[in-house]
């Protein structure tokens, strides 16, 4: 149950950063990635090395629509 919890949290966020800047602007899909990555440490689904990933991940996100947004 863990598991798959923790794998369908996951799969949420990486969907949520592969969303059209359409859906979001890139500050409100970065705040929103940053959220479920804290939601998902709070509750234990993901170690502390993880949630640096998604951060990072996430401001990679961000950087990558701030740029796609200026083009």
């Amino acid at each position: 149950m863990f598991d798959q919890q923790k794998k369908a949290s996951l799969a949420a966020w990486r969907k949520m950063s592969e969303q059209a800047e359409a859906d979001l602007d890139p500050e409100q899909q970065y705040d929103e990635l940053l959220k479920a990555a804290d939601q998902m440490e709070e509750q234990g689904l993901i170690t502390s090395a993880e949630w640096r990933q998604l951060i990072r991940d996430a401001g990679n996100v961000f950087t990558h629509n701030q740029e796609e947004t200026h083009s």
